[in-house]
């Protein structure tokens, strides 16, 4: 499975799917969340918000809306909006979206930092931990895994764990 990092949009990515780093309510009000749905449009989370409860560890796919992607995988990183996480959610919700785009039969997947934002982890804990599941992950469809995110020190700190 190919590993790639790249500073920039997740929305600019070429990719089957993006993934959100979600809440278990489906609500995208903040954070990478909120850019997905004012780009997408309100459908994406209508239909997060109704398949929700998502349990950490577990995730969903929705459609995307006017974004050009076959689908927004909502991997839930904290139980409720704006809440603090943990390496371990971080982990349980990186998983849960490989597995998800795997199981579906997709190709490419692009994912943003998990946790880094709203969630409040340290940039450093949330790459090693982001890194170190991807590198674990036994792939049967899913080809290509692109890091993607604006902040340049998150996107360093992939980069050192990749090494």
């Amino acid at each position: 499975m190919e590993l790639i990092i790249i500073e920039g949009s997740l929305l600019q990515v070429e990719a089957d799917v993006i993934v959100n780093p979600a809440n278990s309510l489906g609500y995208m009000g903040g954070g990478v969340a909120g850019v997905i749905k004012r780009a997408g449009g309100s459908i994406i989370e209508e239909e997060a918000i109704s398949k929700a409860p998502i349990p950490i560890g577990s995730a969903i796919i929705t459609t995307a809306g006017s974004l050009p992607f076959k689908g927004v995988i909502h991997a839930p990183t904290m139980e409720e909006p704006a809440m603090a996480t943990t390496e371990e959610k971080v982990r349980r919700a990186l998983r849960a979206s490989l597995e998800l785009a795997d199981k579906m039969g997709f190709k490419s997947i692009a994912i943003p930092g998990m946790g880094t934002g709203v969630g409040r982890l340290p940039k450093d804990i949330a790459a090693k931990a982001m890194i170190e599941e991807i590198k674990n992950f036994k792939p049967v469809n899913l080809e290509k895994v692109i890091l993607v995110d604006i902040d340049k020190e998150l996107v360093q700190k992939w980069k050192e764990h990749v090494r």
